[in-house]
């Protein structure tokens, strides 16, 4: 399962760029927003730093203002991904862009049905929302395994990118149905990493190199 991370904040991506772990990353508007620097300026640095897809999505309603915007951000550079809402209008938008070679992260997905629409459209990448789905009383993990079942049933190329991750197990489960990329934030990214037996181990080791006295070099 491919790793990207949902930020603007380049200092977390940089950070987490350097473990090997990223695969691309995701932003949105709320997340500009909270980074407080200009839109195209912050996705080109992203860009430099990620080699992989790097989400900027279209702000515009209609088709003609998405493609008018999708039109700026793609020359920003090569591995712009542009994010388009699940509308008719968004779909329309993801064709033309994916017709072109552009690629394409369709959000706000929140039922099979939808992602089905999107596969559909050429979209390179599905954003299915399971917290926000969970928030409100649904499985947000049952949806990405609909998804996943609907799209090996066509064979469809696009992949599913699991979005509004709140925690570990959420990616856990993402990995044992068999998504393609999932996108959380450097905090929940970051709480991979423990373990309470690791801690322990370490601390044991330590103890007992300390009793050894021997130092590395």
């Amino acid at each position: 399962m491919k790793f990207f991370v949902d930020t603007a904040d380049t200092k977390e991506i940089a950070d987490l760029a350097e473990t090997g772990l990223l695969d691309g990353v995701t932003t949105n508007p709320s997340l500009i927003h909270k980074a407080g620097r200009d839109f195209v300026e912050v996705v080109k640095e992203i860009c430099g730093i990620v080699p992989g897809p790097v989400s900027a999505e279209v702000v515009a309603l209609d088709h003609k203002e998405m493609m008018r915007e999708a039109e700026i951000l793609r020359k920003v550079a090569d591995n712009v991904c542009i994010k388009v809402p699940l509308t008719i209008d968004g779909l329309k938008t993801c064709k033309a862009l994916s017709s072109e070679g552009t690629m394409v992260n369709v959000t706000l997905c929140f039922s099979a049905n939808q992602a089905l629409l999107a596969a559909k459209a050429g979209a390179s990448f599905i954003s299915p929302f399971v917290g926000r789905h969970d928030d409100i009383g649904f499985d947000g993990m049952a949806l990405i395994a609909d998804i996943r079942l609907i799209y090996d049933n066509y064979d469809f190329g696009t992949e599913i990118l699991v979005a509004s991750v709140r925690h570990p197990i959420h990616i856990l489960e993402a990995a044992k149905i068999g998504a393609d990329v999932m996108t959380a934030p450097p905090s929940v990214i970051k709480m991979l990493f423990n373990h309470p037996l690791t801690d322990k181990g370490i601390q044991g080791f330590l103890a007992d190199w300390a009793k050894s006295g021997q130092t590395i070099g």
